[in-house]
């Protein structure tokens, strides 16, 4: 018997768990059994067409491809890098003079597909020549490379611009004001204090973009560049041989997975103290 005015109510013993296994599961298997299967006709596929006098005669050129995409990413990712200070500092700034043409920059390259920005500055520079030979530019703007380089530069630094500023924006706003009550300049507060706790946030999302820029720096191979890409599409072209493309998918893969287990090790290093 209960009390007045309190509910007198049962409590229904929880649902049994379901038999079987949920669609999801099963979606899922299915999908990592295509892969599997998908993986192994690939393995079964070069095992069966493998060309060693294919191998040896192309293996040199994708070595070098393979330097020149690294270079490429490499290069665009520094000066990026560099770029993406100033431009981060525009977009927090409350100056519509700064934050204006900062906006406007990161949501141009960031809207617009990298292989149109590339072909803007290759093959839309070579349309002004008698000016940029005026002005002395044009030997920079006739070289593939160097428009590579350049479009890469300033699409990667849109993106790190972006991730710089919400790094530094996810620390806490405690963090700057505890700084100054210990008589530290904005400078100082920045270097020692904001930036190292924003890196560590930053980390991912810029291993992120260096593996994006990675897969796309096959587009390259459209004006030119010989890129591993573009040995790829060379040694295709004299063999019609499918098998060069998925030595090409090969090294790709193994470039990201090494890259991605790098990031991982740093971060884990970087982190130690937060696990104690």
């Amino acid at each position: 018997m209960s009390l007045a005015g309190s509910p007198s109510e049962t409590i229904d013993p929880p649902p049994p768990p379901a038999r079987g296994w949920p669609r999801e599961r099963i979606v899922g298997t299915a999908l990592l059994g295509l892969w599997t299967l998908l993986g192994l006709g690939i393995i079964l596929f070069l095992i069966r067409s493998w060309d060693p006098d294919l191998f040896a005669k192309y293996a040199p050129f994708y070595l070098s491809g393979l330097g020149v995409t690294l270079a490429l990413v490499a290069i665009s990712s520094l000066i990026g890098a560099v770029l993406s200070i100033p431009i981060a500092y525009a977009r927090m700034s409350k100056n519509p003079l700064l934050y204006g043409p900062a906006y406007a920059y990161v949501y141009f390259f960031r809207g617009t597909p990298l292989l149109a920005q590339t072909f803007l500055i290759y093959y839309g520079f070579g349309s002004f020549r008698p000016q940029l030979e005026a002005i002395g530019l044009w030997g920079f703007f006739r070289e593939a490379w160097y428009c590579a380089i350049l479009a890469f530069s300033l699409n990667t630094a849109a993106y790190q611009a972006e991730i710089l500023r919400g790094a530094i924006e996810s620390v806490p706003k405690g963090q700057w004001e505890g700084a100054t009550s210990l008589g530290l300049s904005k400078l100082q507060t920045l270097y020692k204090v904001i930036l190292p706790q924003a890196l560590i946030v930053a980390l991912r999302p810029y291993g992120n973009e260096i593996i994006l820029m990675i897969k796309g720096s096959a587009i390259v191979a459209i004006i030119t560049v010989y890129d591993l890409m573009g040995e790829t599409r060379r040694a295709y072209s004299r063999t019609f041989d499918f098998q060069t493309y998925i030595w090409a998918a090969l090294i790709y893969l193994s470039v990201v997975e090494t890259l991605r287990h790098a990031i991982e090790w740093i971060e884990r290093r970087i982190t130690r103290h937060l696990k104690r």
